[in-house]
């Protein structure tokens, strides 16, 4: 038997930050979480659909402690801003779900010239987690990272993180999300060395059907042959978002998660199935990759801790 959200008690206690809230997976999340009695800030880059997400977890749980706070991961200034927010507002953060994200993009520049995929889905979630690391530490709080499936596929690029020397939008997407996942638990090896007490946990949806695979190749220049494969493989294979929300949630707030965990759907090729800990691909354990990953992101965006 799965894992599902029937087996949490009372979150009334709890406060938890999900960045991309607006939408799928961080809405679906959002509304569990806030069903529960948590305080739940979202995170947008349209402010429009963001006070929709607010007014949908509204509707299905009434007296949600629910807030919005607009958030471009791929702009310094925008995480700057909306760190500075969240942690004026919440002295404490049980959880950081690190759930925004994009998907096979075309090749798009951030203003810093990062190539957007890893600039939103790794390099943007590390900004905004070292801005919160006090708040997450005081609360002896999770770091949970979105990971996908697809990180079976992907390959850190040590060489050529950005893209610079040649770009496929599935290849960079395989890249951010094993980022994503060895970034989790390379967190949860340098938070456990210092003694800090927040802990780092990592989680994915399977395949669920979510408007991320639809984004990405939407844009101009995006792939039509993707376009149409999302569309029939999500009607027919794909399950439902609130589904793919339980290991985010799991991973956020149950008190039987483990730090350095993995979790998400353990059936057929992780795809959908009973909730727990979820397969690793090996590439995902390699501990030297991690440390040179680590090491890179922060000559590009700065240290996680600064020297005390």
């Amino acid at each position: 038997m799965g894992w599902t959200p029937d087996q949490l008690s009372d979150l009334s206690d709890k406060t938890v930050v999900i960045t991309g809230g607006n939408s799928g997976l961080g809405l679906e999340a959002a509304k569990i979480l806030c069903g529960k009695g948590a305080r739940v800030v979202i995170t947008s880059r349209n402010e429009g659909k963001g006070r929709d997400a607010v007014s949908a977890v509204s509707a299905v749980a009434p007296r949600a402690k629910i807030e919005l706070v607009l958030l471009d991961l791929a702009d310094p200034e925008s995480v700057a801003t909306a760190t500075a927010s969240i942690a004026s507002s919440c002295p404490t953060i049980d959880a950081v779900i690190n759930n925004a994200g994009v998907m096979q993009t075309p090749l798009i520049r951030t203003k810093e010239g990062f190539e957007l995929q890893i600039a939103t889905n790794h390099l943007g979630h590390f900004r905004f987690d070292r801005a919160l690391f006090p708040q997450v530490e005081a609360a002896g709080g999770r770091f949970v990272a979105v990971s996908s499936v697809a990180h079976k596929f992907g390959r850190i690029a040590l060489d050529d993180l950005n893209s610079e020397k040649s770009y496929d939008p599935t290849v960079a997407y395989g890249q951010s999300k094993l980022a994503n996942l060895m970034y989790a638990f390379e967190l949860q090896r340098r938070l456990a060395a210092r003694g800090a007490k927040a802990t780092a946990l990592a989680a994915h949806p399977g395949y669920s059907a979510t408007n991320l695979q639809s984004a990405g190749v939407g844009m101009e220049g995006g792939s039509a042959m993707f376009r149409w494969l999302y569309k029939v493989s999500n009607a027919v294979l794909a399950q439902t978002a609130t589904e793919g929300a339980y290991p985010l949630v799991l991973a956020a707030v149950d008190p039987s998660a483990k730090p350095g965990a993995y979790y998400g759907p353990t059936g057929f090729q992780q795809a959908r199935g009973p909730v727990g800990e979820s397969f690793v691909a090996d590439r995902a354990k390699d501990e030297e990759v991690a440390r040179k990953l680590w090491e890179l992101t922060e000559s590009l965006v700065g240290p996680f801790w600064t020297a005390s």
